[in-house]
């Protein structure tokens, strides 16, 4: 859980424009950190700036091939924790990063906000963060006003506080192993790579979260791709071994590699198959799998897309499998040349 409780946390704030450099688009850059006068404008920044991190339980970390010093987002950002007062040189630096990589022509220009928070609440964890968010689209406002007697109608262009289009906040922790970074980006596009990994560059952490949404893909994929091709296994019995593993993630508060292969496939072949698709796994995405971790509840939440129970036949029927495997049962038609399936049960509702 990310959170900042009060404005005067808000330590210093800075707006630059960034264009898109391909297309000759300017940078304007602010001379000096802005003042907030207005609180109420202040306490709408705030929300603007954080709530769309407050739910957020995946992290990331800077990184570089040679070197993470040759980061840049994370050089500028060290630079301001050591030292508060070259806040607005560094962010200036950060402007014109963010513009060198703003290349691909469906990049849109926009106001960039350079925050320094002195008290941010992250994972229960007080610590000092900068922020850096991107408003790249406009909506349209209507204005209601009073002019002689009558109301009036206008219109203005301006920034919708309820949707941030890109932010980054930078936590003081661990730097030596890249910060703790939070990223929101409303544009999946591929066009819009270039926040995540040109201009921020950074991995994901090796943490609860991503170990938790890394074995279940790799979960997914063995169930659905690898045990059909080595064993004799129909939709039904994917889908029911979809479903125990998705009751061990949900009820198990640490994940265990051979506890999971015997609770969940149960077969010895096929607790065989699955630690050499592990391996497999490891190799071809190079991506560590260890044998125990804490489970991420966050994570099983967002993955439980992949424990899909449908069973669609042909364009004519879904059903949904929710209960006993023993009550659905499959066969084959000889007279009609087609197959079937029988579901078993005492109540119609």
């Amino acid at each position: 859980m990310i959170h900042v409780s009060d404005i005067k946390d808000l330590e210093r704030l800075t707006i630059h424009k960034v264009g898109n450099a391909s297309n000759e688009d300017p940078l304007v850059l602010s001379q000096q950190p802005l003042e907030l006068k207005d609180e109420t404008i202040g306490n709408l920044l705030l929300s603007y700036f954080i709530q769309p991190f407050t739910n957020n339980a995946e992290y990331f970390r800077f990184t570089h091939d040679a070197d993470l010093q040759l980061n840049e987002v994370f050089k500028y950002c060290s630079l301001i924790f050591e030292d508060h007062e070259s806040f607005q040189e560094q962010s200036v630096n950060i402007a014109k990063h963010l513009y060198k990589v703003s290349t691909h022509p469906k990049i849109k220009g926009g106001e960039l906000y350079i925050v320094h928070f002195s008290k941010c609440q992250v994972d229960g964890e007080e610590v000092e963060a900068i922020g850096i968010f991107k408003s790249e689209n406009r909506d349209t406002y209507l204005k209601v006003y009073l002019h002689d007697e009558n109301y009036e109608l206008n219109y203005d262009d301006g920034i919708n506080i309820n949707k941030l289009d890109k932010g980054c906040l930078v936590f003081n922790i661990g730097q030596e192993e890249g910060y703790k970074v939070s990223i929101v980006d409303s544009n999946s596009k591929n066009e819009a790579v270039y926040w995540k990994d040109a201009f921020l560059q950074v991995e994901r952490k090796a943490d609860s979260y991503h170990q938790t949404e890394t074995m279940v893909t790799l979960c997914q994929q063995f169930i659905q791709n690898k045990l059909p091709e080595e064993f004799e296994m129909n939709r039904v019995d994917q889908i029911d071994l979809l479903k125990k593993s998705a009751t061990y993630f949900k009820e198990k508060e640490q994940f265990q590699v051979d506890e999971f292969a015997e609770e969940v496939l149960g077969h010895p072949d096929a607790v065989d198959a699955f630690r050499n698709y592990r391996e497999h796994f490891r190799d071809e995405y190079r991506l560590d799998v260890p044998d125990e971790f804490d489970i991420s509840n966050p994570a099983v939440k967002k993955q439980q897309k992949f424990f899909k129970s449908i069973l669609k036949l042909d364009k004519n029927f879904h059903v949904y499998i929710h209960g006993n495997r023993e009550m659905i049962e499959r066969g084959y038609d000889e007279e009609r040349n087609m197959n079937y399936y029988k579901l078993f049960f005492q109540d119609e509702k």
